[in-house]
């Protein structure tokens, strides 16, 4: 192999593993997204503190008389796993807008399952293929398109499911 040859696949290799590194202690993903700025979530599992493992400071306070209603179903899939069902009132789920500004009642939510995000949602229905063994928490926040969560009052708006299995 040639020496020029090898020493650029060898400081590819080492140079890509190097940013791969420095992304993923940043909180970086492939979509660009900065997991980093998710601080408001509790990592910890179910419960955590009072206020709910939010932090207030990357909320947008809304009125209660502008704010959306939230309620989530989950039932078991009749061929495998679970779906989950997000029912909103007042509120748009809007994709394409995503990191973009706030508009009012549009937006997506964030799903947690015990206490850690595992994606965001862009419409009503999502399914598990599977969930933890154990009792399980599902909470769906609703957020702005700028991905701050919605409040009313400083109280999220969100939706919890606490399924015994």
């Amino acid at each position: 192999m040639n020496r020029a040859f090898a020493l650029f696949v060898i400081g590819l290799a080492f140079g890509g593993g190097i940013g791969f590194v420095l992304a993923a202690a940043n909180g970086v993903t492939f979509d660009g997204h900065v997991h980093a700025d998710d601080h408001h979530l509790d990592r910890s599992g179910i419960g955590g503190d009072s206020s709910n493992g939010h932090d207030h400071h990357g909320m947008l306070n809304l009125a209660e008389s502008n704010a959306p209603a939230l309620d989530v179903l989950v039932t078991k899939d009749p061929d495998q796993g679970w779906n989950l069902r997000v029912m909103t009132t007042g509120f748009t789920f809007s994709p394409a807008n995503v990191g973009q500004v706030h508009v009012p009642g549009e937006g997506h939510a964030h799903v947690h399952v015990n206490g850690r995000k595992v994606t965001r949602l862009y419409g009503p229905w999502m399914h598990f293929a599977t969930l933890p063994e154990g009792e399980v928490e599902i909470l769906v926040t609703l957020n702005a398109n700028d991905h701050r969560l919605l409040s009313v009052g400083g109280v999220p708006v969100e939706a919890r499911v606490l399924l015994g299995r």
